[in-house]
């Protein structure tokens, strides 16, 4: 699969407009960003089918790979928010975490850091 680089936005007192990833969206992507620890994951569906989100981890308890944690985004209305993902978890050695779509009709999203 190919890595797409995504940025997380900070969220202030002031407030903020989120900006939302479209159009450049396919499912054979990894999408990769500098993982804090403190962000979340908005994702938005219109298109006619649900989709999946995994999160990929890189942690291994006593030898065994940790299961990456999915998401399931409802058809058409579909609006869910995942995260914070702890960086001993989700990280590779560079501070990147990588999370994929399986369905990316009518999808958007955007990264928040708190």
């Amino acid at each position: 699969m190919a890595d797409t680089r995504a940025s997380a936005q900070k969220i202030n007192r002031q407030g903020m407009a989120g900006q939302y990833t479209v159009g450049v969206i396919a499912s054979t992507t990894d999408f990769v960003f500098k993982n804090s620890g403190r962000a979340v994951i908005h994702v938005k569906k219109s298109g006619a089918n649900p989709c999946t989100v995994t999160f990929k981890t890189q942690a291994q308890v006593q030898g065994l790979a940790l299961a990456a944690p999915t998401i399931s985004v409802p058809a058409t209305t579909g609006d869910m928010i995942a995260g914070p993902f702890p960086p001993g978890q989700f990280n590779d050695g560079v501070g990147d975490m990588r999370f994929n779509f399986s369905e990316v009709t009518g999808l958007t999203f955007a990264i928040y850091e708190m």
